[in-house]
């Protein structure tokens, strides 16, 4: 018997098909609890039309999906539950809550995202015609707060692009011999499209659903082979020339996104309960893509005399002596003092009136803090640490370990870790991406 696991593990799938919420702290009289239980109730400002005054929260709400016949729902991860109700538009390839195109959420916010799932239900022998367009319809019914009944419709149309006939395209990879090679259709427009901070939350999301039924270690390496075969199809290369390789801005973000997500807390379970693990995966699966990125990479803001904050790479050469840096990975929100820093402020010279500057270079981080958690549900844990202190260790394992205890030279901080570094990671990815 665990004294600190209080079942919220064997309570997921009761929160998740009822559309409930999650908080994780220590006691409820931490501010984690109490702050967040109080934004449930949340209220529209009385100034909206309509809405004014009435709370954030609705109910009884459910969602049909209808799509053009193309198309086909495979299904939606999410803090849903199905309604199995069967429709044309319903693929055999299920994925999360499948086998149905109508879906009840229970309870819903302002802020609940599922993410849905399609394919492209036309044999490759039959290719859609020259003009015609997609549909995908989502019918989002709920019960208002103020007891009315509200239907909302959501219509998304677009081209369908055609595969060309392999030879009748102007897509070519080259040889080393400046030889070009015939890499079959033109995927041009599906290249130019691809938003790849969508696409890393809806891998997250998969990534995490698949976890409940595979090894950890089988999910890492289908990630790992899912990101060269779409760096494969995408890049731009000479074939077995991993120098050669490039991406297009609306891939460039992509493998750095699953670096982060193979180290992150939602496959990476060392140090986490089972709790905690059912609790990340669950507010994973139910935020919208901003926030999921901010879990999957978190943001770094680093402020010194030099001037205003500055956004910093998430990597340990942005840990320097006289700078400090605001952390935010979603749950937690650290900021982390240098060492110098750290040690003018035990010394108390921001308390002396010629070092104003000082003292408010230690206020900007804490008021930003403030603001982050002041817009957040739930609340996130506010930490304050100083560098080469225990509770470091919330900043340090987040960054990109460039330096090492493995490493030779280098500035900044060194990690101790045996995970490899966003460049050694890259590497590997440019080599076997361009393998023949």
């Amino acid at each position: 018997c665990s004294l600190d696991q209080v079942g919220m593990l064997e309570m997921r799938e009761l929160v998740e098909a009822t559309g409930g919420l999650m908080v994780l702290g220590d006691s409820f009289g931490q501010s984690v609890f109490k702050e967040s239980l109080m934004r449930v109730f949340k209220r529209y400002p009385d100034d909206m039309p309509q809405d004014g005054g009435k709370m954030t929260m609705a109910f009884g709400a459910s969602m049909e999906i209808l799509t053009s016949r193309e198309a086909k729902v495979q299904g939606i991860i999410g803090p849903v539950t199905s309604l199995n109700k069967k429709g044309s538009n319903v693929s055999e390839n299920e994925i999360g809550e499948g086998g149905t195109n109508v879906w009840g959420f229970g309870g819903i916010d302002p802020g609940t995202t599922v993410a849905v799932y399609f394919e492209v239900a036309v044999p490759g022998t039959s290719p859609i015609p020259e003009g015609k367009r997609r549909f995908i319809q989502f019918l989002t019914k709920y019960q208002h707060s103020s007891g009315k009944t509200r239907l909302r419709s959501t219509t998304l149309c677009g081209p369908w692009h055609n595969i060309a006939a392999p030879g009748q395209n102007n897509n070519q990879q080259y040889n080393q011999n400046g030889q070009g090679a015939d890499m079959g259709p033109d995927i041009s427009p599906i290249k130019f499209s691809f938003d790849q901070e969508a696409a890393a939350v809806l891998t997250a999301r998969l990534a995490v659903y698949r976890t409940e039924t595979e090894d950890v270690g089988d999910v890492m390496r289908w990630i790992d082979r899912s990101l060269i075969r779409l760096c494969a199809k995408f890049a731009d290369y000479v074939v077995d020339d991993p120098n050669s390789f490039r991406l297009t801005p609306q891939f460039s973000l992509f493998p750095q996104f699953m670096f982060h997500l193979r180290r992150s807390q939602f496959l990476q379970l060392f140090n986490s309960s089972p709790d905690e693990a059912a609790y990340y995966r669950y507010i994973m699966n139910r935020e919208n893509t901003t926030n999921s990125l901010v879990m999957i990479q978190p943001t770094l803001l680093s402020y010194s005399f030099d001037g205003p904050p500055q956004p910093a790479l998430l990597d340990s050469v942005s840990v320097q002596p006289n700078t400090i840096l605001l952390l935010d990975t979603f749950f937690h929100v650290v900021v982390f003092h240098g060492e110098t820093i750290a040690a003018w402020r035990e010394a108390k010279y921001h308390e002396q009136d010629e070092h104003e500057a000082f003292r408010n270079l230690l206020e900007a981080p804490q008021s930003d803090a403030q603001m982050i958690m002041d817009s957040r549900f739930p609340v996130p844990r506010y930490i304050v640490c100083d560098q080469h202190k225990s509770e470091a260790r919330f900043l340090m394992a987040k960054l990109n370990p460039s330096v090492s205890h493995n490493s030779e030279g280098g500035s900044g901080t060194a990690v101790f870790t045996d995970d490899v570094s966003l460049r050694v990671f890259m590497e590997h990815l440019m080599k076997l991406a361009v393998q023949a």
